[in-house]
């Protein structure tokens, strides 16, 4: 006879919390995969490695900028309200945070970013929830609107001060300072220097084996506590939005506003909510600019990187783990143009090579996407081949270029929540 343990459903629930947050089988085959096509191009291709940790380092800084205003596009969207005006909401978070850090330092400067983007996404709330304009043409107005708006604080503020004036903020007060792991990157126990595992291992140059130190590394060395602290962010994301019933309830209005009404759900509250919510996280990218990036404010800080994260949200089929994998993308590749053109002409071979493997894998399946794939490969290194030196205006395009190609290739896996961008009004049936 079998006795049947019984699992208090405590348990089960942070059991559940766990399973979803732990990392699925095809997503560490990919990854694996991957790392064996970047280890293979840098070994035989003679290219600089793409997955040193300076490099892999550079990646995660420049994500979080984007990575912040594509977890603010999701919280919007997913309470069906489009947000166009991320790029508007960063810059109102990149003055704000200036403003306020050259005379109280960078925390308060954080969270007058958060505060300035919240603004934003107020206005964007009033525009759309409250009066019905279009959602489209709220966000745009904010991004057109808001530039000028900070260049007229400025010159109020700044003009005439030592190294400020209508265009640059005074410098920040103070640093949000770093972390590295002990042993395994570096850093320092008991106030002596720590070895550096992976860096010794990265730089003995073994095939795949160091790839994957110099990945790691560029994980735990060096990270700004803005970076922990935003990665919190998607983490804290993801439990509210999926596992707590206002998350169920912002997601429900995402898909059938009238019904969620029908239902005593609070719509037109819960969608302030979002929108506030969406502009001060994209306040804090902003933030991340100006007390990390730079630690001062200037003008074209942000450099359309709120089109970028909603791209990266789009990427990631309007979820957490996929809108990170898309900021990380995004930062990737504008972390490969900063370096040099080599390293941009090895991500065209990856690329290639990653074309003809998924090729080959959707072979049996699915022979039309597999021969668009494969000739996608072919031509890509066909491309690496002739290309002996990558013009300068294809490096600075590298990140844009990655934009558009990733989401013309994944723009028939994608599911956007049913009625996002639609105007709601209750007791009125749109037909």
């Amino acid at each position: 006879m079998t006795a049947t343990v019984r699992v208090p459903a405590a348990v089960r629930r942070r059991a559940a919390v766990f399973a979803g947050l732990a990392p699925r089988p095809r997503v560490l085959a990919a990854t694996a995969a991957g790392l064996l096509i970047v280890a293979a191009v840098h070994a035989f291709a003679g290219v600089p490695s793409l997955t040193g940790s300076g490099l892999v380092g550079a990646a995660l800084r420049l994500a979080v900028p984007v990575g912040l205003a594509a977890l603010g596009a999701l919280w919007s969207e997913r309470a069906g309200v489009t947000n166009l005006g991320l790029e508007g909401m960063m810059i109102l978070g990149t003055w704000s945070a200036a403003w306020v850090g050259a005379s109280h330092g960078v925390w308060p400067a954080v969270l007058a970013g958060a505060a300035g983007g919240a603004i934003g996404g107020l206005v964007h709330a009033v525009a759309t929830v409250t009066f019905g304009v279009d959602q489209v043409i709220s966000g745009v107005a904010i991004n057109l609107l808001t530039p000028g708006l900070v260049r007229y604080l400025s010159t109020i503020n700044w003009e005439g001060l030592p190294e400020a004036g209508a265009t640059q903020s005074p410098p920040v007060r103070g640093a949000i300072g770093t972390f590295t792991v002990p042993v395994l990157a570096g850093g320092h126990v008991g106030g002596r220097r720590s070895p550096d595992l992976l860096g010794a291992v990265e730089r003995r140059d073994w095939f795949a084996v160091s790839d994957a130190a110099g990945l790691l590394r560029g994980l735990v060395a060096e990270i700004s506590w803005f970076t922990l602290f935003a990665v919190v962010l998607f983490a804290l994301s993801w439990l509210i939005l999926w596992r707590t019933p206002f998350g169920l309830r912002l997601r429900f209005i995402g898909e059938n506003p009238g019904a969620a009404d029908s239902l005593g759900v609070a719509v037109y509250r819960t969608k302030y909510i979002a929108v506030v919510v969406s502009g001060a996280l994209a306040g804090l990218g902003g933030a991340f600019l100006v007390t990390v990036a730079s630690g001062l404010y200037r003008e074209g800080q942000t450099a359309g990187r709120g089109y970028i994260g909603l791209a990266a949200m789009i990427f990631g089929n309007w979820r957490p783990g996929g809108t990170a994998a898309g900021a990380l993308l995004f930062g990737y590749s504008d972390a490969l143009q900063l370096r040099q053109s080599g390293a941009v002409r090895g991500l065209i071979l990856a690329a290639g090579l990653a074309f003809l493997a998924i090729g080959v894998l959707l072979l049996r399946r699915r022979r039309r996407a597999s021969a668009v794939s494969l000739a996608a490969g072919a031509a890509a290194i066909a491309w690496f081949g002739l290309l002996h030196q990558v013009p300068t205006q294809l490096v600075y395009a590298t990140p844009y270029a990655v934009t558009l190609i990733v989401l013309v290739a994944s723009a028939r896996r994608l599911r956007m929540p049913a009625a996002d961008g639609i105007p709601y009004r209750r007791g009125v049936i749109d037909l």
